[in-house]
């Protein structure tokens, strides 16, 4: 079985980490998988980058200019939408041919058009598409949080100038996806039991085979490791426990600084002798914006994009602090319990799945910044660490190994074969 996987970028991004990891699994585990992006930043053979053509910026800056324009030249939400009006045909690739099963993941920002998704799922090929976010289930948006239009049809959009209208922009590109998705059968995969949910609610894909698959990890890479000799090979200070926040972009308002902020400054209040005893260390691009907002001493490590220097990241820590205001499956908790290191989050998205409340780390009441001050407390002075640490590394076997979920994605695979011509 021959798999092409698509998807925007290689590396960079949450989707991208997981569309590769999933990529290598399925290749230890006999399926030939090939990744085709826009953006190719390696030289590795199983991934393929789109021929280059100017167009291939264009289509990206003509959806941004048509989305600014809709804005009334504002960029407050320009990133947060997608209409999918520029893309690259990507059928008439030898890698597409080839292929026994077109499997996308996240394919916005110019790379596929809703007319390019058109003509993949009318050629007859079998399609399976990953859900990172719930894109493919709504119109415009990548979060939903409050809003429940997408359950009917949606329109007021909130990201649009004024909440939009009854028949705004988010409203014209449901109609189109509406038209993509008409009598086909597309393979709908949502990496948790949350998103899942979700996306079942969704009018939009009604009818459609909708399942969910977590995320694989490679357990050999994301190990426990020395404490001691990775905060020595990082420069960070070996007499604190240390927190960790980490995000592509750390000032991103969904996941949830502030909240760690009020957390900490709140520990520093009840517990003051933790001044002197905890460090805060932020992975991720903009985090010297950070340093001195926060009552601990700041390590701004930046956007790191070596492996193993992540990995040492994870094994310097003492917890991992992800108060993400929503989050599909998130990559960075499975990798730091991987590591060994406790998790804290909100009672949010996927997160509940991945953390086990008690067992492997603490789920914090939503928006609750005491909650989660406590959580951090909790796991840093009070529980058993070594159990936590243990309980974290044995859910990681079990449920995200790349054996498990290459197992899974293939029975998706057959049945989608199965199932083309017939309505789900």
């Amino acid at each position: 079985m021959k798999v092409l996987i698509v998807n925007t970028s290689e590396r960079t991004g949450g989707a991208a980490v997981a569309a590769n990891r999933l990529m290598k699994a399925l290749n230890n585990n006999g399926v030939k998988a090939k990744m085709l992006v826009r953006d190719k930043e390696t030289d590795a053979l199983t991934v393929v980058g789109l021929p280059s053509s100017p167009w291939l910026r264009w289509a990206f800056l003509w959806e941004r200019l048509v989305i600014f324009c809709r804005l009334h030249f504002s960029r407050k939400h320009l990133f947060e939408i997608d209409i999918a009006n520029a893309g690259t045909d990507i059928t008439r690739l030898r890698e597409f041919h080839e292929a026994d099963i077109i499997h996308l993941h996240w394919i916005n920002q110019g790379m596929l058009s809703l007319g390019s998704i058109r003509k993949i799922l009318r050629s007859g090929k079998p399609v399976v598409w990953t859900m990172h976010d719930i894109w493919p289930a709504t119109a415009i948006c990548h979060l939903t949080l409050e809003c429940r239009n997408f359950t009917t049809q949606c329109n007021h959009c909130r990201l649009l100038p004024g909440g939009g209208s009854g028949k705004d922009l988010s409203t014209a590109v449901w109609h189109r996806k509406r038209r993509m998705v008409a009598d086909e059968n597309i393979y709908y995969v949502a990496c948790s039991h949350w998103l899942e949910s979700e996306a079942k609610r969704s009018a939009l894909l009604k009818g459609q085979k909708i399942t969910s698959i977590p995320n694989p990890i490679d357990t050999h890479i994301y190990k426990k490791g020395d404490k001691v000799e990775a905060r020595k090979r990082l420069g960070l200070p070996l007499d604190r426990k240390l927190i960790l926040f980490a995000s592509q972009r750390v000032t991103n308002e969904n996941k949830g600084m502030s909240y760690l902020i009020e957390a900490c400054l709140l520990l520093s209040t009840q517990h003051p002798e933790m001044k002197d005893q905890t460090g805060i260390v932020i992975l991720g691009g903009h985090a010297e914006e950070l340093v001195g907002q926060l009552p601990f001493e700041t390590f701004p490590l930046g956007y790191v994009n070596d492996e193993q220097r992540i990995v040492d990241v994870y094994n310097a820590a003492d917890v991992f602090v992800l108060p993400s205001l929503s989050e599909n499956l998130p990559n960075t908790i499975m990798e730091a319990m991987a590591c060994g290191v406790p998790c804290v989050g909100f009672k949010v998205g996927g997160i509940s799945e991945e953390i086990d409340h008690l067992h492997n780390g603490y789920v914090a009441a939503y928006r609750q910044a005491g909650d989660l001050a406590k959580g951090i407390r909790w796991v840093l002075s009070e529980a058993d660490y070594d159990v936590l640490s243990d309980s974290a590394i044995h859910k990681v076997a079990q449920h995200y190994s790349q054996q498990s979920v290459a197992l899974r994605y293939l029975d998706v695979y057959q049945q989608a074969m199965a199932f083309k011509h017939y309505r789900l």
